[in-house]
């Protein structure tokens, strides 16, 4: 199976893997890479890892396919491959567009022969791409970039949940702050004490959502992608009651 669209949760390509039999392969692209960029395949180097290590791998974007060259650069430049530092992934190559037919858009997305996606990733260090957020989504706290994406997919491994999408809330202090929307599953409960001690370990402390806020279903585009946007109008007004 290869997964493209939103990033795949570690839990979803985990349970195709070990319970179904079924190989899984996340791909990356977009309809102006007609259609794609990077695919998670492992190579040799990684023979020796730990299936979780393995797993780590398979939940990203994946490696750079031929003929294409792609980036990740920040105000900086080009960003070390840490797996940490977060930047914009830019892509060239000779099926990627090189505008929009009578757009405007094209003078912020397309320079200097680059198509700049719209999309914060990482490189690790084996090379392999990770989007972390749209450029929309991120969120900006206290001047650091916090991983909707990444505090999403950890949460949709519980037990208990269903779905989780992850916004930014306006904070008089930090300017923003993660509030996570999540959906449990059928028959079974979580509190916001738990759900937060689940991700306590896996993230830094100021990574943590503020709030967690338990609705009924999570708005989604026409394609099934969540749709922050709507999630961030209706809770334009949420403060946390702390």
């Amino acid at each position: 199976m290869v997964c493209g669209g939103s990033a795949s949760p570690k839990g979803l390509i985990k349970t195709f893997q070990d319970k179904f039999k079924v190989p899984y392969i996340v791909g990356y692209g977009m309809t102006e890479t007609s259609p794609i960029v990077s695919l998670s395949n492992y190579t040799s180097a990684i023979d020796d890892w730990t299936e979780e290590e393995k797993l780590d791998i398979r939940a990203t974007q994946g490696l750079t396919v031929p003929l294409l060259h792609t980036e990740v650069v920040n105000e900086n430049g080009v960003v070390p491959w840490d797996g940490q530092t977060m930047g914009e992934l830019r892509v060239r190559g000779p099926w990627i567009a090189h505008e929009y037919y009578k757009d405007e858009r094209s003078l912020d997305a397309f320079k200097d022969g680059w198509l700049y996606t719209g999309d914060i990733a990482v490189v690790t260090p084996e090379g392999y791409i990770k989007i972390t957020d749209r450029t929309k989504d991120l969120i900006k706290s206290g001047g650091e970039w916090i991983s909707s994406v990444e505090l999403e997919n950890t949460l949709m491994t519980h037990e208990a949940v269903f779905e989780a999408a992850v916004i930014a809330i306006p904070h008089e202090k930090w300017q923003e702050r993660p509030l996570a929307c999540v959906v449990l599953n059928e028959g079974k409960a979580a509190t916001k004490e738990e759900l937060i001690s689940y991700l306590e370990g896996q993230f830094a402390k100021w990574w943590l959502p503020d709030d967690i806020v338990f609705v009924n279903e999570i708005p989604k585009t026409s394609v099934g992608k969540f749709l922050k946007a709507k999630l961030r109008e209706e809770l334009k007004d949420y403060r946390v009651n702390i």
